[in-house]
């Protein structure tokens, strides 16, 4: 399949031969799968210090009975205070947790190698399609094919007002221009734990070299930059949905030329 490349101006650079794994079957539960099990190797890990509620002077009544009583461990002392009330057990007030969370859980989920392989393969496929990348709710009335793909002179930039004149010459802000309605500001607890505002996801910029690129995109809403060698599902399917919009520079084409598609390869020898 082939598609037109464009300069930073928007005139047509010729057309280039897209690889064999943009023609990889879109399977959206595995794209959901991947993205799932690869959000969970960036969790932290959570821990309780051993003896939080423990240190404290409580003991059990428990060798005395018939003291009309229930036997747990109460605060030891006289005068006042918490004399005479329960704690160091899992029941009571300002007491343990029962089974509190340890550092030493596994909390991330194993994912294989093929088949994330293959979930990345059906991601970058999905970028062809015009119609799940307006099922995501991006504006892209203006751009006739998909996905869009530009020459190398794009990773030489490095100011945001030169990268947001390229976005108007490949009809590209006006998927920008649709986060401006989400900067207004949050109330409630979002508010007060200094999420005040929430933008969501525009174009990504697949690029052989990001150095300078990454510096120029930093200050436009929704803008990410990513080498096409650390590509993943992640940054292709936000949120585990297909598929967000994906411009591609002619060097990263050819490095994600280099990725070979499981579904292809079961085809070759099934032949």
């Amino acid at each position: 399949m082939k598609v037109p490349v464009f300069t930073t101006t928007g005139t047509s650079d010729g057309d280039i031969e897209l690889p064999l794994v943009f023609s990889t079957p879109v399977r959206n539960e595995l794209i959901h799968k991947a993205y799932i099990h690869l959000e969970s190797h960036a969790f932290q890990r959570q821990g309780r210090y051993p003896n939080a509620g423990m240190d404290v002077v409580a003991e059990s009544n428990s060798p005395p009975t018939g003291h009309h009583q229930a036997r747990v461990a109460r605060m030891a002392g006289g005068g006042g205070g918490r004399q005479g009330q329960a704690g160091g057990v899992a029941m009571t007030r300002k007491g343990r947790q029962a089974h509190p969370p340890t550092s030493e859980r596994v909390i991330h989920k194993m994912l294989n190698k093929k088949e994330n392989r293959l979930a990345l393969c059906s991601a970058l496929a999905a970028t062809t399609s015009s119609t799940l990348v307006k099922l995501r709710g991006h504006k892209v009335d203006k751009i006739a094919s998909f996905p869009v793909v530009v020459s190398d002179q794009i990773e030489s930039i490095h100011k945001s007002k030169e990268l947001a004149k390229v976005f108007d010459s490949l009809n590209l802000s006006q998927d920008i221009e649709r986060l401006r309605s989400r900067l207004k500001g949050r109330s409630g607890k979002p508010l007060l734990r200094g999420r005040m505002t929430k933008v969501g996801k525009s174009i990504l910029l697949v690029v052989k070299d990001s150095k300078n690129l990454s510096k120029a995109a930093h200050s436009l809403l929704g803008v990410d930059v990513v080498d096409a060698k650390n590509l993943s599902v992640l940054d292709l399917a936000p949120g585990a949905m297909p598929i967000r919009l994906t411009v591609f520079t002619k060097g990263a084409i050819e490095e994600i030329s280099k990725i070979k598609s499981p579904h292809l390869e079961i085809m070759v020898t099934t032949k």
